[in-house]
């Protein structure tokens, strides 16, 4: 038998909070400059339910690049702005709610 969800009370194979959290957030993809003048994409905005480490990763493999997860956003080596989006998409993020600086 599955488990109970603590948030809907729904059993976990029937649980939409995952989906529900992803079109409740404002992700927010942006460029900045850290040591060396080296570039970093930064993606933040995630709600409590989105598996960050997951995104993280799957980001990680399609972008071909470095990363890493530090205080609830996701930081990637690079310039990546452009793909960013799309593969957020793809992950299953509403287009609306991601903004691209």
């Amino acid at each position: 038998m599955a488990g109970i969800c603590k948030k809907c009370g729904l059993p976990q194979d029937l649980c939409a909070c995952v989906e529900l959290d992803k079109e409740a957030v404002r992700v927010v993809v942006r460029l900045e400059k850290r040591r060396f003048n080296k570039d970093t994409t930064l993606v933040e905005g995630f709600g409590k339910e989105t598996d960050i480490n997951g995104v993280a990763k799957y980001l990680k493999s399609k972008l071909a690049c470095g990363g890493t997860v530090k205080d609830g956003s996701i930081m990637l080596q690079g310039d990546h702005r452009d793909n960013v989006k799309k593969y957020l998409i793809e992950c299953g993020f509403n287009e609306d709610v991601i903004e691209v600086h």
